[in-house]
């Protein structure tokens, strides 16, 4: 399991998978090395899965564009992405305004102190509880990762879907909005963070889905 861009693990810490029938891995991110590419990064996050048998790899925004590239280097049985895209078609007109312009090289990337300056306004109850929601989970705040993140998602190369990918969608993600979005499964008030906000609807549903490849 590989959770979104500047995300840590802990995302995945309400989906309860059998332990006798699943063993789960949750993958963390690595500092990528100066002018690494996407591909090069994802050879090299793929060394840490195991190689003996068949995988599932499960992804979450960014995360589930990596697994998309690391699939290309490991034995797959199943590729399962969350709130993500399938193929730079997807982006919304914003992301690809980005890319094309280059804005995102002028874009501030001290996530986690950009949200401590926000803190220190006047807020009200909603928007604290959101921000110490992206405090808790949102922990990687190296400015070359999060240059090298933003770069890499608006500018992913890939414009076919992988073939039997299951895409797993909100109907209200923000971020990725389904009305860009192709042959997905599609989740009734789904919001970007829904792997956090509806875990019953995963924990349900995923065995399924990884052992069958359907609902």
């Amino acid at each position: 399991m590989m959770p979104g861009m500047a995300a840590n693990p802990s995302v995945f810490e309400r989906i309860a998978l059998a332990e006798d029938t699943f063993e789960t891995i949750w993958l963390s991110w690595k500092l990528p090395q100066e002018g690494e590419s996407l591909k090069d990064y994802a050879k090299r996050m793929a060394i840490d899965i195991p190689k003996d048998e068949p995988v599932v790899l499960i992804g979450v925004s960014f995360g589930g564009v990596l697994v998309q590239e690391m699939s290309k280097f490991l034995n797959i049985k199943r590729l399962i992405i969350i709130s993500s895209v399938k193929s730079n078609e997807e982006l919304p007109k914003r992301m690809k305004f980005a890319r094309d312009t280059e804005i995102y090289k002028v874009l501030p990337t001290g996530l986690l102190n950009y949200i401590s300056q926000i803190e220190k306004l006047p807020l009200g109850n909603l928007i604290r509880k959101r921000l110490e929601l992206y405090k808790q989970y949102l922990s990687v705040n190296d400015k070359l990762y999060l240059d090298w993140a933003i770069k890499e998602m608006l500018c992913w190369k890939q414009d076919k879907a992988i073939d039997d990918i299951i895409h797993i969608h909100g109907e209200e993600d923000a971020v990725f909005p389904i009305k860009n979005i192709n042959k997905c499964i599609s989740i009734p008030s789904g919001t970007h963070i829904m792997i956090l906000m509806q875990y019953k609807w995963f924990n349900t549903h995923l065995p399924t889905l990884i052992t069958h490849g359907k609902l």
